[in-house]
């Protein structure tokens, strides 16, 4: 080691980037010594480090929402394994970029990413990388996360901001498909047809009954996939269309992520 290469100037260096000892200790070396120099380096290798792993598949991580005023940002953070996404230098990264993107416009966030992720790859020797930002702007917002792995945004018109978590709950558990009947589609109601219509010909009932057999069947299957139609999780004896109602709320939208 070079003599002009201190137990403080490694400190020094380690204390400002996080990164290992080691790697502060041959930055420093390679620098001769020069901090400046070496978060140059430290910063070159971060980056040379993130390209080797841009291959890699990174199908882990953790979901952040922040809330700010008139609006909930929900962001998506990918890494490799279930091990890194609970590193806190993951999780302290991906709250950081949701709260740069919340503060400063989600455009500004992503011109920042890559110089901000490279060092946590630099750390914690895996491929990171952002995954869906959804920003939803509305009168009355609300948000449920589970473990970091799932998470929902429900934008309400009337009602408050712990019925629209209620609701944002429900959905998690429910993951309904519509809000309400009338946005399914008819390609939708004739895939459901054409399932549905095999296993009511199987019956071997009359036509009269198949008829009101296939109609039952398909009522059932798009009331469980449409969320105002659903039973309320906290209270199964009335529907989230008529806990909406009864709150003088109506649902204008909600986004749904998950990881795994």
């Amino acid at each position: 080691m070079s003599t002009n290469i201190t137990t403080e100037l490694v400190k020094e260096l380690r204390d400002s980037t996080g990164i290992s000892v080691m790697q502060c200790r041959n930055a420093l070396i390679e620098a001769d010594g020069d901090i400046q120099k070496a978060l140059l380096v430290l910063k070159k290798k971060s980056s040379d480090i993130a390209m080797k792993k841009s291959d890699r598949e990174a199908s882990d991580g953790v979901i952040v929402v922040k809330e700010g005023a008139g609006k909930t940002l929900l962001l998506t953070l990918h890494c490799e394994t279930d091990f890194v996404a609970k590193n806190s230098d993951f999780v302290n990264l991906a709250e950081n970029l949701a709260g740069m993107a919340l503060a400063e416009g989600v455009s500004i966030m992503k011109e920042k990413v890559n110089e901000i992720i490279n060092p946590i790859i630099q750390k914690v020797g895996e491929k990171i990388e952002l995954g869906m930002i959804n920003e939803i702007i509305g009168e009355v917002l609300g948000s449920y996360v589970h473990n970091k792995k799932s998470a929902v945004v429900v934008s309400l018109k009337g009602g408050t901001k712990e019925l629209a978590r209620d609701v944002a709950m429900h959905i998690a558990a429910m993951k309904p498909s519509f809000i309400h009947k009338d946005e399914i589609s008819e390609d939708t109601k004739n895939q459901a047809k054409e399932v549905f219509q095999k296993e009511v010909d199987r019956s071997g009932k009359p036509e009269e009954i198949k008829e009101k057999m296939l109609a039952g069947k398909i009522d059932t299957y798009f009331k469980e996939q449409t969320l105002v139609d659903q039973s309320f999780v906290k209270n199964p004896d009335v529907t989230v269309g008529v806990l909406l109602a009864n709150n003088g709320a109506k649902i204008v939208e909600f986004v749904r992520e998950s990881i795994n």
